[in-house]
């Protein structure tokens, strides 16, 4: 009789769709595995915090644990002593003041995670173990730490770019510039525009003189564009540097043009090595005019731009922009490997390094 179901084509249309939905169930595990590993050691740091507060099992506990579960999955990681620890300290971070949760409840394979839970875990999962804990070993706050989640879920990070992020200290950053954008963008594009100004702008890859000119701090920014892109944020696309707008019968020059991908407008961006004065934002409602009469097209959002300057008084810049019916913001730059212009002299330039490098392979 079992050769007889074999050879039916009932059978094998049936054994066809079995292998169909094998193979789809293998590529969501796959997909999948991230976030059911984490669910499973966000419930077992619950589990671990529970039985060391209700048991007097000592303080090998711990070790223990470990030992055992090494032991009967030889070949699943993450089970060592160490990483035992850490996730006991990743649910704990998350848990202070009740953050996240109340009481820690245990999930089994029968039993989704509560709903008070859902929420929050949910950003936790989504990213690698390894950004979970270099996330909470640089962060003080949940507040902090669900920032740059979001952040990293949003622009998928990698772990070296997110340990960047959270040492130039971006949460302290990000949407602080001063701006206009609540009274001259239309809700949410104001909003969305004022996430993606920071301030003050952190441009620590960058050797420039204390008394570096804003063409030197514009050649430096392009020659290290990629650098500079990822301090800007996501969504910024690179279209030139000094490009032409000619108005009347005069010609003018925008030190940096952008596109902005997700707000779909073009950036000004402007550059000024000294204090912020009014006239600057004078000159640059210039320019976002000019572009959004010369460039912008039918799907273009409204023209905005960003002057970055070397200092600012938050008084005056509020006054200069109080009455500019332009969208702008006023950012700060920072350079924490600036030279003294004494030491900047005294350095070989590249030509001459190049130079000895080509004299002693002639030598040789």
């Amino acid at each position: 009789m079992g050769s007889d179901i074999v050879a039916t084509k009932d059978y094998h249309d049936w054994l066809t769709d079995i292998k169909r939905r094998v193979q789809s169930a293998q590529l969501k595990a796959a997909t999948a595995v991230n976030t059911a590993l984490l669910e499973f050691y966000w419930s077992l740091g619950a589990d671990i915090v529970q039985k060391q507060k209700d048991t007097v099992w000592g303080s090998g506990f711990l070790k223990q644990l470990s030992a055992d579960l090494m032991t009967e999955f030889p070949d699943m990681k993450g089970f060592s002593y160490r990483n035992l620890r850490a996730i006991k300290q990743w649910y704990l971070f998350y848990s202070q003041d009740n953050a996240i949760v109340q009481q820690p409840v245990a999930q089994t394979d029968e039993k989704p995670l509560p709903a008070k839970w859902q929420q929050p875990v949910a950003k936790l999962v989504q990213i690698p173990w390894g950004h979970n804990l270099a996330i909470i070993s640089k962060c003080n706050t949940v507040e902090q730490a669900l920032f740059y989640v979001r952040k990293t879920i949003e622009n998928n990070w990698s772990r070296s770019v997110l340990t960047h992020q959270i040492e130039s200290d971006l949460f302290a950053r990000q949407g602080k510039a001063i701006t206009n954008f609540k009274q001259t963008l239309p809700a949410p594009q104001s909003d969305l525009a004022r996430e993606i100004i920071k301030d003050p702008y952190n441009f620590d890859f960058l050797t420039l003189t204390e008394q570096h000119t804003e063409k030197e701090l514009e050649k430096e920014l392009i020659d290290h564009i990629a650098r500079f892109l990822m301090e800007l944020g996501a969504g910024f696309a690179y279209l030139g540097k000094q490009i032409p707008l000619q108005v009347g019968e005069r010609d003018f020059f925008v030190d940096l043009l952008f596109y902005h991908t997700h707000l779909h407008c073009y950036v000004v961006i402007e550059l000024k090595v000294v204090e912020f004065e009014p006239e600057h934002a004078g000159k640059l409602n210039f320019y976002i005019k000019a572009v959004d009469e010369q460039l912008r097209g039918k799907g273009d959002q409204p023209t905005i731009g960003i002057l970055l300057c070397k200092g600012k008084d938050k008084v005056v810049v509020e006054y200069a922009l109080s009455d500019i019916h332009k969208p702008m913001g006023v950012s700060e730059y920072e350079l924490t490997q600036a030279l003294p212009d004494e030491l900047k002299s005294s350095l070989p330039t590249i030509e001459q390094i190049e130079a000895q490098l080509k004299q002693g392979a002639d030598d040789e």
